[in-house]
């Protein structure tokens, strides 16, 4: 394949968030193929690799809105004058070649949401003018004549699309994301009970890990009162502005003493490697990354039917899938976890179940769908 440049599009990238991740590993997964990286993003927290070329879009903005829709045009602007062999955004912006739908599909999301909601306020959540704002921008950017192709991360948000956008399937491809199982490894027993000294966790005890900020849509309520339901423990990793209510909830509970808000972390492998069991009933995700990082680490999982990576749960096997608001449902799956992930049968077949998924595979997959693209 000869040289080409690619640009791939995020506004922000953020160490600790599932799409900047995925965006990383494919970058590093392709830098051995024959082709110029560049990004553009308005910006860029963490390292850089000198081999990238980062391209900084940061137009003045006056909120939300005023933000999504100038660093589109910003963005759109400056691959025109740049004149990239290929496009792939992760951000809905019309007139690229290739979409990303790593945030799935907005109204999606949205009906989610409102389902626990009372009518008045499900009435405001789709008046609402930033999702009425994206909503729009994500439908002129499926029918858009440049769009090529679009990738998914889940058989789901594949679905999705071609439900609510009439997208033609051989448009779209599943390429489910990578991860490093050489570095995400499970814990012996040894290195699980020092693990526990740090965290005053008892070696003895069931405890359970949940991974990811922005708490209402991770379902973290729901995980707080289902392991309230229990004698197991909870770590929590990642932040949010509202985390005192959410204290205040495992108070209200009586299990305050068994949920450990960690907040964010750079490095969450020990944490996995002190858990039992990763508890994500996420209201909606496509395929969040901390499933894949947990299941390298042999940890069964229990989370939603909302949720693509559902689709490499084999209930009881190697996990639960649950409704996202049904409490009765995931205090049974917690209940159901081996009380010890380590030698568990569910922690092997955990593990088994994410070993193709490498960066190499990853690479496999995007460098074919550029060929049939450029070729």
């Amino acid at each position: 394949m000869s040289a080409f440049r690619l640009a791939i599009v995020r506004q922000k990238y953020r160490p600790d968030g599932g799409a900047e991740r995925f965006v990383a590993r494919a970058l590093e997964a392709l830098e051995k193929q024959d082709l110029e990286l560049n990004v553009i993003t308005r910006s860029w927290q963490g390292e850089i690799n000198p081999n990238w070329n980062i391209h900084i879009c940061n137009p003045i903005k006056w909120g939300r809105i005023s933000r999504e829709r100038g660093f589109a045009m910003a963005a759109r602007e400056l691959w025109q004058d740049q004149k990239f062999d290929l496009v792939q955004s992760h951000e809905r912006i019309p007139g690229c070649d290739i979409y990303r739908a790593g945030d799935g599909v907005h109204r999606r999301w949205l009906l989610q949401r409102a389902r626990i909601m009372p009518t008045w306020r499900r009435k405001l959540l789709f008046a609402n003018h930033y999702h009425r704002y994206v909503m729009c921008a994500e439908r002129a950017m499926y029918a858009a004549p440049e769009l090529k192709a679009v990738i998914c991360n889940a058989e789901m948000i594949k679905r999705e699309i071609m439900a609510d956008f009439s997208v033609p399937e051989e448009k779209i491809r599943v390429i489910y994301n990578a991860i490093d199982n050489q570095r995400f490894v499970p814990a012996d027993e040894a290195l699980r009970h020092a693990l526990r000294q740090k965290l005053s966790i008892p070696s003895s005890a069931t405890c359970l890990i949940y991974v990811g900020s922005g708490f209402e849509r991770k379902g973290l309520a729901a995980a707080i009162r289902a392991v309230a339901a229990t004698d197991n423990y909870l770590l929590v990793i990642g932040q949010d502005k509202a985390e005192r209510k959410y204290r205040a909830l495992a108070a209200s509970l009586g299990c305050q003493n068994r949920i450990y808000f960690m907040g964010l972390q750079n490095q969450t492998l020990p944490f996995y490697q002190a858990a039992d069991g990763l508890l994500l009933p996420t209201q909606y995700d496509p395929f969040p990354n901390v499933i894949l990082e947990a299941m390298a680490c042999g940890l069964p999982v229990i989370t939603s039917t909302t949720c693509g990576g559902a689709e490499f749960i084999t209930p009881g096997k190697n996990g639960f899938v649950c409704d996202a608001f049904d409490l009765k449902s995931l205090t049974l799956a917690i209940q159901s976890l081996p009380k010890q992930a380590v030698g568990s049968s569910m922690a092997q077949a955990a593990r088994e179940r994410i070993l193709f998924s490498t960066p190499t595979h990853l690479s496999e997959q995007l460098v074919s769908l550029y060929k049939e693209l450029l070729y």
